[in-house]
């Protein structure tokens, strides 16, 4: 390689300050779509948030749906690692259970919400509006379900016999329940009509557990009676 040809590559190289504009492009997306909707968002209010100009949105993120899937992309393939190393660690310790499977699913996105990084509670809003949307079918398709069926095939293997779309059912309506978790601890305090988090991890998993045992188990009498 000449010289030259690594003084154009230099060139071309991302500048320091055109990484932090793009991360804080980013940051104000996630903040706006998560507030917003993807159909209410305003590319404007991403710009002003990021307090950068509207063009320079347009330049680092494209359309409003490329941007979108950007923002939803750009975490997932960290808490995918940290979720099938929380499962390998498991399978490495011994025979999983149910409840084990679903917290190695669970407390990777926990600590992150829990961490100093607020933006990964926004995060959990987005997921939430691509589970909740057909149209979004392709963002999860792509960057979702490869995970998630990791895990149901796990969970399959824990009872032999029981159809996946069963198990798929439970874990599709954990997911939900993972992501009310996150985004409406606030609700439990609400109802409770007392202050301070109430809901906790554990509870999660255990009522996560209890209804994905509950539905195998009612899959199982049904088969029996046919």
């Amino acid at each position: 390689m000449t010289k030259k040809t690594t003084d154009k590559q230099r060139l071309r190289a991302p500048s320091k300050r055109s990484l932090a504009s793009r991360s804080r492009i980013l940051d104000a997306a996630e903040t706006v779509f998560a507030r917003d909707g993807f159909e209410g968002a305003k590319v404007r209010d991403i710009a002003a948030l990021a307090e950068v100009p509207l063009g320079l949105v347009n330049h680092h993120g494209g359309s409003k749906e490329a941007l979108f899937r950007e923002v939803v992309e750009r975490r997932a393939e960290e808490l995918t690692q940290l979720r099938l190393e929380a499962l390998a660690g498991a399978k490495g310790q011994g025979a999983l259970s149910l409840d084990v499977i679903l917290e190695c699913f669970f407390r990777p996105y926990l600590a992150k919400a829990a961490g100093s990084d607020p933006q990964w509670l926004a995060y959990a809003r987005l997921v939430a509006m691509v589970s909740a949307d057909p149209a979004w079918a392709d963002i999860s398709a792509d960057l979702f379900d490869p995970t998630a069926q990791r895990f149901i095939e796990e969970i399959c293997a824990l009872y032999p016999g029981v159809r996946c779309s069963v198990v798929a059912e439970g874990f599709v309506y954990s997911v939900a329940a993972l992501l009310a978790f996150l985004t409406s601890e606030w609700r439990v305090a609400a109802l409770a009509a007392t202050t301070g988090p109430q809901a906790s991890v554990e509870g999660l998993i255990a009522f996560c557990s209890a209804g994905c045992a509950a539905r195998i188990a009612q899959a199982k009498s049904e088969a029996r009676q046919c």
